[in-house]
């Protein structure tokens, strides 16, 4: 699939002079700084040594001081109290998070997780009745119920306090609870606008340890692995106090990590590396993922709860089951849809993709959409059946509001929810034809002919020349890596491959590359076949990659990971950015 490069503009001179003055490195390091919003000697030293002494102070959110206060009453009452969150990865981290915090200094807490299918995503009726029935007279929500108004009203007829924890978007009206922690209602002050629903929570840990009489010493930092896991997986910004987060996090992860990611860990084949937010992305976060979409996650509570390793293991050998089946209906339901796709044409040209097939998992539907979409890059719904009507998971594309799309479609469905990039929604299945209809119109009208070609972002062009131990070593403490803060990725052009360009399972290419002026960089492109026979034939060509390090059988030694590659006659697909966002610089 062709991609487009967008290449970032490079900062003026005057303030790369200056920044790599202040902190001695060179100009291509001092721009990938000033593109991350990085401009003198003490924003580096932030960047490069973060502190959890610059996480801001807890009772800087909204109903924080309401929040410490009731959970103190609850304790000196004896009151029952339960945990709840929802089922993906930050939901589950969550409460496990925040349960075995709160258990440590009130024995009467209690957790729970709604069932995907049964209850459906957020706080349940179900949940209230099972909080109500246990005699619970407070809930803490974590990751959902900033939008739950009928239920914490409902809550409240069974004398049932609400504790919100938070960190969607609310809706025009709040839940009448206790308290609503939610750094993005519009009336919050917190500094920081991007915390994980497990985040929210630890802000809440983090004001009762300050606020009130802890009847033991509890360090919050040995709960940051398992934040670490939520911002990951959860996709937020790692900027601010969530690269804070993590950072400290995956020290955790890497020293001491509880003994259920320990097992999951070594399930995945990752105790013996150093884990990164790419291991926790595609390692952990599926691993957790799974217990609720193959079985239930009360499991991935109980596995991040686990005190022993044998314990741990058990738990996660049964996860890591999951995960293999949640794989293979993955793989199975995504050969179906792109057949589908590919058996007919009005499909295959159309500007999205409408999926439906009774028998699909809805557990994988999501996932689904996504592999679609890396086949034939377009806003992409699938459907299921669900009871009496059919379950949707939506996904879109860079630079496209899938949000905005469906809720000009909103007059066919029951309902939908999400945001730009992601939504789910329920329709009566008779109506799905309809749907497919009036959302390719929409998508049609609105989508660009560059929003429909997967984009490269690039932060500078260098000479493989530039790439030495020393620049390796720098960027490498630039992370943690993700949103907000990627891996830089760099173009070099006019290499030639020496000779040494192999094919790997028929699917991988492996090459040994050079410049004229450069040492020989071996160099690895996942999924391009495509260009193998080019390049074994002498061609020259342009590389994006992300510079990684190679540790083989104790030899280490620097590795291009390759993003994409262009030949002389496609080059005119690459476009400068025409900006950076933040202060203004020469």
């Amino acid at each position: 699939m062709e991609k487009r490069w967008v290449i970032r503009k490079r900062p003026g001179s005057e303030i790369l002079n200056k920044l790599s003055s202040e902190i001695n490195v060179n100009a291509d390091l001092a721009a990938l700084l000033v593109q991350r919003e990085v401009y003198n000697y003490s924003e580096a030293r932030a960047f490069f040594r973060p502190s959890m002494s610059e996480l801001h102070d807890p009772f800087l959110m909204k109903d924080m001081d309401k929040a410490v206060d009731r959970l103190c009453q609850a304790i000196a009452k004896g009151e029952k109290v339960l945990v709840f969150g929802d089922y993906d990865v930050d939901g589950t981290t969550a409460v496990a998070t925040f349960f075995d915090f709160f258990s440590r200094i009130h024995s009467h807490t209690l957790f729970y997780i709604p069932d995907r299918y049964k209850e459906g995503y957020g706080i349940s009726k179900k949940g209230i009745d099972f909080a109500a029935d246990e005699g619970v007279t407070l809930v803490v929500s974590l990751d959902c119920g900033i939008k739950s108004v009928d239920l914490v009203k409902y809550a409240a007829t069974k004398n049932i306090d609400f504790i919100i924890c938070d960190h969607h978007q609310p809706g025009e009206q709040l839940p009448e609870a206790v308290a609503v922690l939610d750094p993005k209602r519009s009336d919050c002050p917190y500094p920081y606008k991007e915390l994980s629903g497990c985040g929210v929570g630890f802000k809440l840990m983090q004001a009762i340890s300050i606020q009130g009489s802890l009847q033991e010493n509890i360090d919050l930092q040995n709960y940051l692995d398992l934040v670490a896991v939520s911002i990951a997986s959860d996709i937020v910004p790692i900027t601010g106090e969530n690269r804070i987060l993590a950072f400290f996090g995956l020290q955790v992860l890497n020293t001491c990590p509880r003994p259920g990611l320990q097992a999951l860990l070594e399930v995945a084949g990752l105790d013996r590396r150093e884990i990164d937010i790419t291991d926790v992305v595609f390692g952990i976060g599926p691993r957790i993922n799974a217990a609720g979409r193959i079985a239930h996650a009360k499991a991935a509570v109980e596995l991040m709860l686990c005190s022993s390793k044998e314990e741990a293991a058990d738990f996660a050998r049964n996860i890591n089951k999951n995960n293999t089946t949640r794989r293979d209906v993955d793989a199975s339901i995504t050969s179906q849809a792109l057949e589908m796709i590919e058996g007919n044409e009005q499909f295959v040209s159309a500007c999205s993709t409408v999926l439906y097939k009774e028998d699909w998992h809805k557990g994988v539907i999501g996932i689904v959409a996504s592999r679609c979409i890396e086949k034939y890059y377009r806003p992409t719904v699938i459907f299921t059946k669900s009871g009496e009507v059919a379950a949707g998971s939506a996904r879109s594309v860079v630079g496209f509001d899938l949000y905005d799309a469906l809720e000009k479609c909103s007059d066919l469905l029951i309902q939908f929810g999400g945001h730009m990039y992601a939504a789910g929604m329920t329709i009566e299945p008779d109506k799905i034809a309809a749907f497919r209809e009036k959302f390719e119109q929409v998508v049609s009208e609105s989508i660009t002919k560059e929003q429909l070609v997967p984009q490269v972002d690039i932060d500078l062009e260098i000479g493989l020349n530039r790439v030495t131990e020393k620049f390796y070593n720098i960027i490498r403490q630039m992370g943690p890596f993700g949103p907000g803060n990627m891996q830089p990725v760099f173009i070099s052009r006019n290499v030639v491959d020496c000779g040494g360009a192999r094919l790997l399972k028929d699917q991988h290419i492996k090459l040994s590359v050079m410049q004229e002026d450069s040492d020989v960089f071996d160099a690895i492109g996942f999924g391009m076949p495509e260009f193998y026979e080019r390049i074994k034939n002498g061609e020259m060509f342009d590389i994006c990659y992300c510079v990684s390090e190679n540790n083989y059988n104790g030899r280490k030694s620097l590795q291009l990971m390759i993003k994409d590659i262009k030949f002389g006659n496609e080059k005119s697909s690459v476009y400068e950015a025409t900006g950076i966002k933040g202060r203004a610089f020469n």
